[in-house]
Parts: C-alpha cells; structure tokens; sequence
C-alpha cells in the first residue's frame, strides 16, 4: 500500500455535505480494492462486500427493502452500518444489476452510511446487461496507473518528493529527477508491477507479472463478447494494442488482421468500456469549444506505457539512456505524456484531443490539445530545439491563443516565440517529468 493522490477526492467527498455513494471505476489492477481499504482506516467501521462471491451476493438478489439489506449485511459481517462512522465498500458491483438498482436507495435512506462501489468493466455491463447507475443518486471517481509522484512515493523517496513538489524545481536537482523519471517510464504504473520491482529490482522477473496482467484482460473482456468470433477479435485487439499505442490507426485490418471495420470497432469500443484503451479523436479548428471529429482516424492510447514496453520488448533500450524520446521512434515518451494527461485531466473533467490539418501540401499534427482560462493549449512533446517546432508555430498562428506548452528533456524555461508573420506567443518548456503539474506551472508564471 502507497500514497495515491485519489485519497484526497476521497477525503473530499467524505466531508459534503451532500455527499452520494461514490462509483470508483477503472481497470482492473489499477489499485481501486487497495485504495478504498486505505482509506477506510479512518473510520470506525468498515465492511467489504466482494460480489463476484455468492455468499456476498445474495443478499441483493432477495427482495428486500434497503433497510432490510443493511441489516442483513450488517448481521452477517458482525459489523454495525448504523452507529458511528462506517464504510460501506461493494467490490464488483457489476456482478449484481440489484445492487446496482438499490445503490440509489443508500442515497435516499441512508445518507449518514458512506457507500462506495467498485468494479472492472462496468461500461460493458451497463451495456450488455442495459442497467444503469440511478443519475443524480450517484457520482463518481475514476482512478487511472499510478502516476510519478506517486511513484516517487511507492519508492518513499522523501526527498525526491520535496524536491518535485517546489515551484520552480530547482535545477540541480533536474538530472536525478530525470533518471527516476526514465525508471517510472520503464516499469509504468500498474501497482503490482511497482511492488515486486521495489522487492526484487529485477526486470526479467516482472515478465510473469506483465504476462498475468494480459491473461486477466483477456479473461474478463470476453466474458462480455457476443459469441466466439467476437472473442477472437477482442484477444487479437488485446494483442495488437500496444503495438500500435501512439499512433493513429484505422480500424479495417488493425494489427495486420484481416478483421473488418465493424469487428474491429466492436472490439475496440469493448476495450475502451474496460478502460483498457482510449481512442483520442483529432479536431480540426483551432478555436473553442474542442470537437472532436470522429471521421477521421484517431490516436491509440493505452492503459499502461510499461505494458507497451513488455509487449514490444524495449526494457533493455532503457538502459544508459538520456533522452528516452529517441526509445521507440518518439512514441514512448509521446505516450507517457498523454497517460499523464489523461490522469490530470480527468479530476477537472475534461477531455484530451490533439489537432491535425490535412491538406497535400500542407500537413501539420500537434501532439495533445487541452483547455485552460478560456483558451486551446497545444502541447508538443519534443526533444529538438524550438525552431523545429514547425507544427506549433503553424496552429498558434491560426489560434488566438497566447500560450503553448513542450515537454522535453530539459530545465523548466518559459521564452517568447513568434510565428512566421511576427505574431508574438508564451512557450512554456517542462521537462517530461512535471506533466502532472502543468496547471500549476501555468499559474507559477502567471499564464
């Protein structure tokens, strides 16, 4: 068990007023069961359901009122609901569409109780199953890989932590924060993963772990497939996933397959319901809102970087290395970036797109856009210096934004750049390791 960052959003919704029971989601083996039996040392009672059990279950499967249901929990597990401060925690809800119905009810008859639900897959079972959590009864939570301050403090790495948490970073201190950084980027962030590398330090001994991560996918994604071809077409999408994470793909004859548009797209909106992947869609204005255009082919992002480095066989490129944008052909660190993003994002609500234009004689790509204040954010991610940075002077010249952001191997530096016409604009260079702390270098510089 170590710091993760979603304890505070926890601590957040325990203390409204109005508080709802909270739907935790994400993939499975992203830490969810860990992260709510954290946080319930701080109450004085604590139960745990687990409804992939039948003894767990079955209360739910009963008719019986919701008081009915919290009395019979609590007979079972010898625990008191009512009195004091206690958690509730129903693991692998999806297992129950009763549970999943009666979760309203915690709301309406019980909001003293703190309820939390938990489950892999969700998405694909609401789907399937045509079952909804009750809108307005429940709010939710999602929680991603781990990230690398959280890394950092897996490691219990106290002064590393000082360090990353200052405004500025100090630039002694850049170097070392690299290099922990490229070990983050190595092992990723699936939690079991960083656990058996603090106890062994031995990568080829991870292998395994990687190996039973991927036989979990598979297991738990075709429970939800239609029919046996449609298995094949989700384990092949499994496969071929992180060999194509970081690039746009088209989904006819994806992973060199001979698997059509439709199955593939099946396949791969089954994957986005595990949260195993996501598809990033491109937008073509450079002004708000971001639409994304789902007509043009999108960007593959995967769960976990690390998983990419095992399913590709990179680790050994790993080592000696000083800039890791070179690992990969660039898509490695362009993908760490945008696993980061999507992480930070998500706690503001918000979405991540990047921007293209297509034309034959002019082609331009940005890597990721974001909002901030009122205003698109380009972001590049490239280890050259700012002169090569073709794409974004072409966007910023279009876009009546003033800032722009890159992340590189280098010092935190904020310098003025002008287009070809004298169009004068911020950019903000971070090195990789400070992804989840752009908001508040926007601030620091007051952009």
């Amino acid at each position: 068990m170590f710091y993760r960052r979603a304890l505070q959003q926890l601590e957040t919704w325990a203390q409204k007023k109005d508080r709802k029971p909270l739907i935790l989601r994400g993939a499975r083996q992203v830490g969810k069961t860990t992260l709510v039996r954290m946080f319930a040392k701080k109450f004085e009672h604590f139960i745990e359901l687990n409804l992939e059990l039948p003894e767990d279950r079955k209360v739910f499967s009963k008719d019986l009122s919701i008081r009915e249901i919290v009395q019979s929990i609590s007979l079972q597990k010898n625990v008191p609901l009512i009195n004091g401060k206690a958690l509730l925690f129903i693991d692998e809800i999806q297992n129950s569409p009763q549970a999943v119905a009666m979760i309203r009810y915690f709301y309406e008859e019980y909001k003293n109780l703190y309820v939390i639900a938990a489950g892999s897959l969700l998405e694909a079972v609401i789907s399937k199953k045509q079952i909804s959590f009750p809108i307005g009864r429940v709010e939710y939570l999602f929680l991603f890989p781990v990230t690398f301050e959280e890394f950092l403090h897996a490691q219990q790495n106290e002064e590393a932590i000082k360090i990353f948490q200052q405004i500025p970073t100090p630039e002694f201190a850049h170097s070392v924060l690299l290099k922990k950084f490229h070990e983050y980027v190595m092992l990723g962030g699936m939690p079991e993963i960083i656990k058996r590398w603090l106890e062994t330090a031995d990568i080829l001994s991870l292998k395994h772990t990687y190996r039973d991560l991927f036989i979990s996918y598979y297991d738990d994604i075709s429970k939800y497939a239609r029919n046996h071809s449609a298995i094949e077409v989700i384990r092949h999408s499994i496969d071929a996933a992180p060999l194509e994470a970081g690039k746009r793909i088209t989904f006819h004859g994806f992973g060199n397959s001979n698997y059509r548009s439709r199955e593939i797209g099946e396949a791969l909106r089954s994957l986005q319901h595990a949260r195993l992947i996501d598809l990033i869609y491109p937008t073509t204005s450079t002004e708000l809102p971001i639409i994304p255009n789902k007509r043009k082919k999108p960007k593959l992002q995967f769960l976990d970087t690390g998983m990419i480095n095992y399913s590709v066989g990179l680790f050994e490129q790993y080592l000696g290395i000083d800039d890791i944008s070179s690992i990969y052909k660039g898509r490695i660190i362009e993908h760490i970036v945008g696993q980061e993003l999507i992480a930070l994002l998500a706690e503001f609500d918000r979405k991540l797109s990047f921007w293209v234009r297509e034309k034959k004689q002019s082609q331009a790509e940005i890597d990721f856009l974001i909002t901030y204040k009122g205003q698109i954010i380009p972001i590049e991610t490239k280890s050259g210096s700012e002169g090569k940075l073709k794409s974004l002077r072409f966007f910023m010249e279009k876009s009546d934004s003033s800032i722009a952001v890159r992340f590189y191997a280098g010092n935190v530096h904020l310098q003025q750049i002008s287009t070809e016409t004298g169009k004068i604009f911020n950019l903000l260079n971070l090195p990789y390791y400070l992804v989840e702390k752009l908001f508040e270098y926007l601030e620091y510089f007051g952009l």
